[in-house]
């Protein structure tokens, strides 16, 4: 009777245990519904648009975002030969036009770059100045975030303008040049440069101070 009354003392004290530790442990899914991402702050996000405006500043964006009539070329930014010039649309004149010799994909027999819709962006999304010089990084982020300039694309559309648009990745896979040599990259990679773009965006686009 006494070792009965013992073992079921014992095993209501087990289960007790039990209970209580089953209430004291997580629940992931509570947790889960509860846990809300903080989103960058504004330094977060100023830092991550400096990685942004050192691609769309590097020669492979550049060269296409002028504020001439016609594209550049190499590293050195030079004009593009032939005298091939902007047009009305920013894919050459009839007798020239950009796809006439850049086709979807780089050439790398003939050193000729290639994408699809190969154009030069529009005047409203120029990174340089008349004089060549490369605009600063205050008036590129007030442009890039200006919807009656950028074609109406909000942070998202952003995100994925630079995530998805073909000539936007080709800068990432520029092909050989005429001599054989590999075309430099931008200083980040293609994921790196999305991931900063998603950052910036996420912070809520701040620009930097300045003109």
């Amino acid at each position: 009777m006494g070792l009965g009354r013992t073992l079921r003392a014992a095993s209501l004290a087990l289960i007790a245990c039990g209970a209580r530790a089953g209430s004291s442990s997580p629940d992931p899914a509570r947790e889960a519904v509860g846990h809300v991402s903080a989103a960058p702050d504004s330094a977060a996000g100023l830092a991550a648009w400096h990685q942004v405006y050192s691609v769309l500043t590097s020669p492979r964006c550049i060269n296409c975002h002028t504020a001439t009539g016609y594209p550049q070329q190499g590293d050195d930014r030079h004009r593009h030969f032939a005298n091939v010039v902007r047009g009305p649309e920013g894919k050459g004149v009839p007798a020239l036009q950009c796809v006439t010799c850049h086709q979807e994909s780089n050439a790398d027999s003939t050193g000729v770059p290639g994408g699809r819709g190969w154009h030069l962006a529009p005047l409203s999304m120029k990174w340089q100045d008349a004089g060549d010089r490369v605009l600063p990084s205050a008036e590129v982020c007030r442009a890039i975030t200006d919807q009656s300039k950028n074609h109406g694309l909000d942070g998202p559309a952003l995100v994925k303008h630079h995530e998805e648009e073909p000539l936007v990745r080709w800068a990432f896979q520029p092909g050989h040049g005429i001599d054989g040599t590999p075309r430099t990259l931008p200083p980040l990679t293609h994921d790196d440069f999305v991931a900063a773009t998603r950052t910036w965006v996420d912070a809520g686009m701040p620009c930097p101070p300045g003109r």
